[in-house]
């Protein structure tokens, strides 16, 4: 097999054909096709046809193109092995995930209700967890607010929140749509707004200023 696919890559530089092409017609390393080949000397004609079809817009966008998806890779590559590198969230991991999330998000002085405003749907699940897991908050008392930018996805964001937080849409109060075209790019970036999810209970808000204090002492 190796000998005609050999033979293959002389004929094809012979005709002009690049290291590259041929590297990638025959599925063979540039390597080889380099070693194969280089006792083949190219017309000037030749060499010149290469020159202009390297600098082509087809084979710049290429080029572009498969660099873009090397890169995406080798990040794609280093998320993925960073990502093992967590383990599973125990209880007091997940209080302290949810306090720094509360620390940032959260309402500081919101008239005795704790809660937490994002359109980051995995951010308002480790909220959920949070008041769940770590408050004891009792599902009756968990209440909601959805903003959105467009009157014509009220309902499908109703739907999209209850199924991330598991509230049910009875214990949501009315959506605010807004109607402003000033708001038209914010429409494509938060498809289903934002969502405003908290427990109407002073001691709770408290309770979580006050983890949130010793947070501060123990950084310091």
């Amino acid at each position: 097999m190796k000998p005609k696919i050999k033979q293959k890559a002389v004929e094809m530089r012979s005709k002009g054909y690049s290291v590259k092409d041929i590297s990638e017609e025959l599925s063979v390393a540039k390597g080889s096709v380099s070693t194969w080949v280089r006792d083949i000397t190219l017309t000037s004609q030749q060499k010149l046809n290469l020159k202009r079809r390297s600098h082509s817009p087809e084979v710049v966008e290429k080029r572009r193109q498969s660099r873009l998806k090397n890169e995406s890779y080798k990040k794609s590559q280093i998320i993925d092995l960073a990502s093992r590198e967590i383990r599973k969230i125990d209880h007091e991991s997940l209080k302290i995930l949810g306090l720094g999330l509360y620390w940032g998000e959260g309402a500081k002085t919101s008239k005795g209700m704790a809660r937490i405003s994002n359109s980051d749907p995995f951010m308002i699940m480790m909220g959920m967890r949070f008041f769940r897991e770590i408050c004891k908050v009792e599902e009756s008392r968990f209440r909601a607010h959805i903003h959105v930018h467009s009157t014509q996805i009220v309902k499908e964001a109703e739907k999209y929140w209850s199924e991330i937080t598991k509230i049910p849409l009875s214990q949501f109060f009315k959506t605010y749509a807004i109607k402003s075209k000033s708001s038209k790019n914010l429409r494509k970036t938060l498809k289903y707004g934002t969502l405003d999810v908290g427990v109407g209970d002073t001691k709770l808000l408290l309770r979580i200023l006050g983890w949130i204090e010793g947070l501060k002492k123990q950084l310091i």
